[in-house]
């Protein structure tokens, strides 16, 4: 390999993250100065599983401030090349073609499991490509060791802060009025939790906290409600709740499908994206408040897309130029086949094969640790209805029942 022209190829897939351009500038800077070419491939796989040379071959003028901008210089994609054996062919050939030598990817879980298999593709039919990911969501959900956040992650969760709090404050100066805001999260509560504890949301609702598969909807509900009427009895009528987006995907489906026609795929199931969660705890809160005799106005919103093509703050700007520049050294050290990381200060590559879930064969999903002190301190801020309460009058008088009542009808929630 060292015989020949050094190419590297930068693929970016799946979904925007704060710092997406921090990472190419980071990684073109760093290849160029061991005197590689680098190759900027427009939007994602998607060209390359089609045989398309759609690419920018990237200078230092091109990324030298970009590390500053939100959103991504190549665009980016979804599209995954390794469901049909003659788009990765594809993507194999094309990049043969062009003498990519090196594959830097810039991504999720899906672009991961990419990486690792065009590489193995390529190098399986004689044309060796090393490959290292470089790993991206602002859903923080990969297998990095606890504690350490996945880029992009930060500046969500510092935006989201600021936009939950704004929301706190119209909620008290309207008063008797909640936000219900779902966060972005479909597989963990990392940002939603991130969110609520910054902006000091009354409550947060993420999935990892139910520990069946699947709960009623009235269980989401009544924690809610539970959260609104304490805040209530202790004076305060209005609050925040913020809630996982990933929540919807634990209730039961006989519950969703009561509530209407619901979109339905190929066998069946739910499509969890075309629901307008928000409005469905909504509704349903209003419901329950108005069976208790209280009067409250709830406003649903969604955010998470806001967040994705943000400018990066500090942190992001800093991390990403480091994972870019130990992406490089990586590669150049004869290494291949795994997700770069920062650790105690050091660039550490986690391997695909040491990361990847048995069952599914791609990446495994790093969730909430609700033992964690991170967690309990989370949840101690809180304002939600505790197993105490029950024998509560005060609390009790707030919901309009006696402590009896209160017992019997929220009791199942700490059982």
């Amino acid at each position: 390999m060292s015989e020949q022209k050094q190419t590297v190829a930068i693929v970016c897939g799946g979904g925007p993250a704060p710092g997406m351009n921090g990472v190419i500038s980071a990684v073109t800077l760093e290849a160029h100065r061991q005197g590689w070419d680098v190759l900027g491939m427009y939007e994602g796989f998607s060209h390359l599983a089609k045989g398309e040379k759609k690419y920018i071959k990237l200078t230092d003028e091109d990324v030298s401030r970009i590390h500053l901008q939100g959103g991504c210089m190549l665009q980016m994609s979804r599209y995954n090349p390794t469901k049909k054996e003659e788009d990765l062919t594809a993507v194999v050939n094309t990049l043969k073609e062009l003498g990519v030598t090196y594959l830097v990817t810039i991504g999720g879980d899906d672009t991961a499991f990419s990486s690792m298999t065009v590489a193995a593709h390529a190098t399986k039919n004689g044309h060796p490509i090393r490959s290292v990911h470089v790993p991206k969501t602002i859903d923080n959900d990969l297998p990095l060791p606890e504690g350490i956040p996945t880029f992009g992650f930060e500046t969500a969760r510092a935006l989201g802060a600021i936009e939950v709090a704004n929301l706190m404050e119209d909620a008290r100066t309207s008063n008797n009025r909640w936000y219900f805001v779902v966060a972005m999260g479909r597989t963990a509560g990392h940002l939603a939790l991130g969110i609520g504890k910054a902006a000091g949301a009354p409550v947060t609702v993420i999935p990892e906290e139910f520990s069946a598969d699947k709960i009623p909807l009235h269980q989401v509900v009544d924690v809610l409600i539970g959260s609104m009427i304490k805040q209530k009895a202790a004076g305060r009528s209005y609050g925040v709740a913020v809630v996982a987006e990933g929540v919807i995907e634990k209730i039961m489906e006989e519950d969703l499908k009561m509530l209407g026609d619901l979109a339905l795929d190929e066998h069946g199931h739910i499509r969890y994206a075309e629901l307008d969660f928000g409005d469905i705890l909504k509704q349903q809160a209003l419901r329950e408040l108005d069976r208790l005799g209280v009067k409250m106005t709830i406003v649903d919103k969604e955010i998470g897309y806001e967040l994705r093509c943000s400018s990066p703050i500090p942190y992001d700007i800093d991390y990403t130029r480091s994972l870019g520049y130990a992406a490089v050294h990586f590669l150049k050290e004869g290494n291949t086949g795994a997700m770069i990381t920062i650790q105690k200060d050091g660039a550490v590559p986690m391997y695909f094969d040491d990361i990847k879930d048995p069952a599914t064969g791609k990446t495994r999903v790093r969730r909430v640790n609700i033992d964690s002190a991170a967690y309990k301190i989370s949840r101690g801020f809180m304002i939600r209805l505790e197993k105490e309460d029950l024998a509560d009058e005060s609390v009790a008088k707030a919901f309009k029942l006696s402590t009896a009542e209160m017992a019997k009808r929220y009791g199942y929630l700490f059982e």
